[in-house]
């Protein structure tokens, strides 16, 4: 068979359960109670930590603490501290569809164009009927600024400013004259309050507060620099530089007042967006605690002659769900600030400690032997290009537990997922709406959340797509004419699911099928059979649709999805719309695939479903090589002639990872064939799909291509001071994909097996990772010396079996009463 014909055979059923890992769930067995906290010693403790010598001067080298729900980026400046802050359902306008009227109607017509080849004619009956009107959604805004103005303070020596991973605690400390400044910021999931402390020994502090509308952010000439946006502070700025409450207009809704003697009270709308009013209302209060004198100026809050102060931080909004937006945010900040308030700071303090290390203090990472650097974080990013690999393993193990950091502060039970930015954004126009690209960077989010062992951050995701269903199910309905439910390459708090943007990129209908693949992961690493008929409904949903709308291809080579578009790439000049992509088929394979198993596990008596599943499944048109011997993107062999040949997305590659239908186990071919794909594409491109092409090269087993990505990865182009991710400008999926690339080179699960050590460097010969999560509900911690496990030992259920693969080895281990297992090593 000649390459250009080559065929992926569809597996058998029973090879479907094996090759998605689904052994253990099929068996019925549960997952872990509860994961295993890491212990540490305090030398690891000291790697877990960013520092800084100077004040932030830019909102990209502030630094970030957040619970899930409440963000705020931390500057440190010592003579005016800026918090800015973020509440995750601040988001512009309220409920609204943009639905296209004319979708329905011109569906056929687009369908006919593509077949015949006529692809503008396509595109342009794409762009005038189908997509949303207005094409777009609502922005995710920012929540102020709080402006602290110190008085007395007379220079800053011996500066320093830290964010301690291991207890999601900002400090800065320096001296001014005889007095010695602490300051400690954290975001507290128990009390659900920002808390700053400040102390001052020696001295008193003596300082006021004041909020500060949020406002546009201009980024410099268009391109989205953030490091030109106007009101950094300018680069040769001495310390002490102030910003200006005024700055921003204040909006006639705005209102600043007292709230009692110790309290600010602040209340606003949310912003207009697109012709769609606001309809949130929010609220932020800020009450000071402390031994000095504290009251209420004007719109100020002053406090003199203190020695030690805490200011508790509430925010809310008026936002209950996608249709109820009638929740009271004053009532929430005062509640939450109040109840705070009868706690002692260290009580505050050790309970939001113990609640975040239940999370991050799961897992544990070594790499090497090299210290932490003595170094400040951001001058060791600008030295990445000239670091040895000592220092960069370091670096790398501290980039990992930043993303694991990240997550657990953007994504918690009861918050909304993490977006663009996690929850940290600025004003209130942010790149690209700061919203759920979902045709890559929202899934990319949760990439490293079961590997990582922080299974509990998922749980935010689930509820959208819950939520997402029921919006989708009108769109699939009133625009597709389909059962089931339907989301395109974006959606937003209001759960919108309309394609937006234009043909090149919104007419995409598969977004709502791969948010999917979140929610079976998460079953797999968490075998639960309640969990799996929760999200049944939502599989069920999202499979019915595409039974009801694949198509035949007009040359018979199986069922295609039409209209489409490989996101967000043009296979001819200007032109994306087409049938059939491969990362459609190969999304809609997995679908299937998850939904069938979940039918049969949980005995669905609907066998009229599961047979027109089977059926479809069974005709997907199959990937396929091209003539260069790449993995064709498109169902024609148009990759040698598409315009942009480094273009970012790899899409196509779904299917290696974060799929595993095509694996260097079972479809060898396949894998040389995406090799030539990943190689034409290039290794460098913005911070997320660099951390695509480190994950795929690493699923792949090439471990030494893999880290020559990683260290561009985290080089100055792609990793701002603060270890944000540049897109640029800051996107936060590079920084989990980026961690999900670094535990994809240390442990792979997939396919039945645990795979140890797969895609090793050189440049880690020894180290350690204890407490990675893999499929069936198993952890695993590994110890290597010389490139070689020296120890690999497995958690489970008692009596459990695992598949583990150490080089060409391949053992069973079965767990003993305690629910343990070492890995024989010789």
């Amino acid at each position: 068979m000649s390459k250009a014909g080559h065929q992926q055979v569809n597996p058998t059923r029973r090879r479907v359960l094996g090759t998605l890992g689904l052994a253990a769930a099929a068996a019925g067995m549960p997952g872990l109670a509860g994961a295993t906290v890491v212990t540490r010693t305090e030398g690891d403790k000291d790697k877990l930590a960013l520092w800084y010598d100077k004040p932030a001067r830019q909102w990209v080298e502030a630094l970030p603490v957040g619970n899930g729900r409440l963000g705020a980026m931390v500057y440190g400046r010592p003579l005016q501290e800026r918090l800015q802050l973020n509440e995750d359902t601040l988001w512009a306008g309220g409920p609204y569809r943009f639905d296209n009227p004319g979708f329905k109607a011109a569906l056929p017509r687009v369908r006919a164009l593509i077949d015949e080849g006529k692809f503008i004619e396509a595109r342009d009956l794409v762009a005038k009927e189908m997509i949303a009107q207005p094409a777009t959604q609502m922005p995710y805004g920012a929540a102020g600024d709080l402006l602290f103005d110190f008085h007395g303070v007379d220079g800053a020596q011996g500066f320093r400013r830290t964010l301690d991973l291991d207890s999601a605690i900002a400090t800065t400390r320096f001296a001014s004259g005889a007095v010695r400044h602490v300051r400690e910021v954290f975001s507290s999931a128990p009390d659900q309050v920002i808390v700053l402390h400040l102390q001052a020994t020696g001295g008193t502090l003596d300082f006021d507060v004041g909020y500060r509308h949020p406002r546009e952010v201009k980024y410099g000439d268009g391109t989205f620099d953030v490091t030109k946006a106007r009101h950094d502070v300018p680069a040769g700025a001495p310390w002490d530089v102030s910003e200006d409450l005024a700055e921003a207009q204040r909006p006639a809704s705005l209102s600043i007042r007292a709230d009692g003697p110790r309290a600010l009270l602040v209340e606003g709308r949310n912003a207009d967006h697109a012709g769609v009013k606001g309809a949130l209302r929010y609220a932020v209060r800020v009450m000071a605690l402390g031994d000095g004198k504290v009251d209420v100026d004007g719109d100020r809050l002053r406090v003199r002659g203190a020695r030690e102060v805490t200011l508790l931080i509430g925010a809310a909004t008026s936002f209950v769900s996608p249709r109820d937006i009638d929740g009271d945010p004053v009532k929430a900040v005062r509640e939450r600030v109040d109840a705070a308030a009868r706690k002692p700071y260290a009580r505050l303090r050790a309970d939001h400690v113990q609640a975040h290390r239940a999370l991050f203090g799961r897992l544990s990472l070594r790499l090497g032997r090299a210290d932490a650097g003595t170094a400040p974080t951001d001058a060791r990013i600008a030295a990445v290009p000239q670091t040895d690999d000592a220092s960069l393993a370091t670096l790398a193990a501290l980039y990992l537990q930043y993303g694991r950091y990240l997550l657990i502060s953007s994504s918690r039970p009861g918050s909304q997922p993490a977006n663009l930015q996690g929850i940290w954004n600025e004003g209130i126009n942010p790149p690209w709406g700061s919203k759920y690209t979902i045709n890559i960077n929202t899934e990319m989010n949760y990439w490293p959340a079961e590997a990582a062992n922080l299974a509990p951050c998922v749980e935010p995701l689930v509820k959208m797509v819950e939520e997402l269903a029921v919006t989708g199910a009108a769109v699939a309905r009133e625009s597709w004419g389909a059962r089931g439910w339907v989301a395109h390459h974006n959606t937003d708090l209001w759960r919108a699911a309309a394609p937006i943007d234009g043909p090149n990129w919104g007419m995409w209908p598969c977004g709502g099928a791969w948010l999917c693949k979140t929610l079976w992961d998460h079953y797999e690493y968490n075998p639960d059979d309640a969990y799996l008929a929760r999200i049944y409904p939502a599989l069920k949903g999202a499979a019915m649709f595409f039974v009801d709308v694949l198509v035949e291809d007009p040359k018979g080579r199986g069922l295609v999805t039409s209209p489409s578009l490989s996101p967000e790439n043009p296979h001819h000049p200007d032109v994306a719309v087409c049938a059939g992509p491969a990362m459609d088929r190969q999304i809609v394979r997995d679908l299937f695939a998850w939904t069938l198993a979940a039918h049969e596990k949980l005995r669905d008596p609907d066998a009229d479903f599961r047979k027109a599943v089977e059926a479809k499944r069974a005709r997907l048109a199959p990937d396929r090589i091209g003539a260069q011997g790449q993995l064709q993107e498109w169902l024609d062999d148009w990759d040698a002639q598409a315009p942009d040949q480094h273009h970012r997305h790899v899409s196509h590659l779904y299917a290696v990872y974060p799929s595993e239908q095509i694996n260097v186990r079972d479809t060898p071919d396949l894998i040389a064939a995406a090799k030539v794909s990943l190689n034409t594409r290039g290794d460098m491109s913005t911070g997320w799909a660099t951390a695509w092409r480190l994950a795929l090269w690493a699923r792949m087993g090439d471990g030494e291509h893999a880290y020559s990505i990683l260290r561009g990865l985290l080089a100055p182009e792609r990793t701002y001071p603060n270890m944000f991710d540049a897109h640029p400008p800051f996107q936060i999926d590079g920084n989990f994909g980026g961690a999900a690339g670094i535990l994809e080179m240390l442990v792979q699960s997939w396919g039945g097996e645990i795979r140890i050590l797969p895609a090793l460097p050189r440049a880690w010969p020894e180290g350690g990772v204890h407490g990675v999560r893999a499929r069936g509900g198993i952890e695993v911690d590994l110890d290597w010396v010389g490139g070689r496990a020296t120890r690999v030992a497995l958690r489970g259920k008692p009596g459990q079996a695992a598949k583990v693969r150490i080089g060409e080895r391949l053992v069973t281990v079965k767990l003993d009463a305690s629910g343990r297992a070492r890995v024989a090593l010789t």
